[in-house]
C-alpha cells in the first residue's frame, strides 16, 4: 500500500494524530514485549519459559503491524525496524506500566494481567475501528490477547489464593504498579479526536470495563484492590522512567553499532 493510499482523505494534521496513535499501541506491544523476552532462560520453570516466550513473540508481532503502519502513516520511507529501533528515549509513547522491571515473577504476572485486560478491551471496541487497517490488527491481536490474560490471571489466581508467601507477593506487586495504571486512562487531545473520529473507543468506556475485570479477577484471586494515586509519568507523551532507558540499550544495539547492516 503506497502512503498516499494509506493517507487517502486525511488532512496533513489528521494523519500526523493517527501516526502518533498507532505508535502509542505499537510501543506498549514493542516495550512489553522486549521485557518478557528478558525472562527467556531465567523463568521458574520450562513450561513458564515458553509461556512468557510465547506471549512476547505474541506482543512484537502486535509491534510490527502496528510499526508497520504507523511508517506507511509517516511516509517519510522508515521501515518497521527504523521506527522499532532508530528512535531516541523521548520519541517512544508506550505507558510507563510496560517498561518497569520484571521483579520477581509474581510482579511480572501483575503486570501482565493489568495490562493483558487493558489491550482486550481496547482491542475488542477496536475491531471495529473506522481505520480498516486498525480493526484488521485488533481482529487479529483480540484472540491473542484472550490468551494472554487467560494464562497471567491463571497465575494470579494462584499465587495470590496460594501460599502466604505468594500472596504477599503479588500484593505488593499490585501496590506498587497501580498507580501506573492511571496512564492507560488519562485522556488527552489525541485520544478525544481517536474516538471522535471513531478509529479508537472513548477510554472512559474501556477504563469501565477494565475495572470490572480488573475486580473480579483480583477478587477470585483474594487480593485488595488498591486505591487510585496520582501519577506524574506520562509515557504517552514521550516522558519515561530511567528505566525504558536501559531497555533501548539492549536492544537498539545491534542497529547502532552496524547502522544499516542487512543480515
Amino acid at each position: 500500500m503506497s502512503v498516499a493510499v494509506a493517507n487517502a482523505g486525511r488532512t496533513d494534521a489528521e494523519a500526523r494524530d493517527l501516526f502518533c496513535f498507532v505508535l502509542r499501541l505499537g510501543d506498549l506491544s514493542l516495550v512489553l514485549g522486549q521485557r518478557l523476552g528478558e525472562w527467556v532462560g531465567h523463568s521458574p520453570a520450562l513450561e513458564e519459559d515458553l509461556g512468557l516466550a510465547n506471549i512476547a513473540l505474541d506482543m512484537i508481532g502486535q509491534a510490527r503491524l502496528l510499526l508497520s503502519y504507523a511508517g506507511e502513516i509517516e511516509g517519510r520511507g522508515r521501515a518497521e525496524d527504523d521506527i522499532a529501533f532508530l528512535r531516541e528515549h523521548g520519541e517512544y509513547l508506550n505507558p510507563i506500566l510496560v517498561e518497569m522491571p520484571n521483579g520477581d515473577f509474581g510482579q511480572t504476572i501483575v503486570r501482565q494481567v493489568l495490562i493483558d485486560a487493558f489491550q482486550l478491551e481496547m482491542f475488542e471496541r477496536m475491531a471495529a475501528s473506522a481505520d480498516q487497517r486498525l480493526a484488521a490488527i485488533a481482529a487479529k491481536s483480540v484472540k491473542e490477547v484472550r490468551y494472554h490474560l487467560r494464562y497471567s490471571s491463571g497465575w494470579l489466581l494462584r499465587l495470590g489464593d496460594g501460599t502466604a508467601e505468594s500472596h504477599a507477593r503479588v500484593q505488593s506487586a499490585l501496590e506498587n504498579l497501580w498507580s501506573y495504571t492511571v496512564e492507560l486512562f488519562a485522556e488527552d487531545d489525541l485520544d478525544k479526536a481517536m474516538a471522535d473520529r471513531g478509529v479508537a473507543p472513548r477510554l472512559s468506556e474501556v477504563q469501565a470495563a477494565w475495572s470490572q475485570r480488573i475486580g473480579e479477577i483480583l477478587a477470585e484471586a483474594t487480593l485488595d484492590r488498591p486505591k487510585d494515586r496520582p501519577h506524574s509519568w506520562h509515557g504517552k507523551r514521550g516522558q519515561h522512567s530511567e528505566h525504558l532507558g536501559y531497555i533501548l540499550t539492549e536492544m537498539q544495539h545491534l542497529q547502532r553499532t552496524y547502522p544499516g547492516a542487512r543480515w
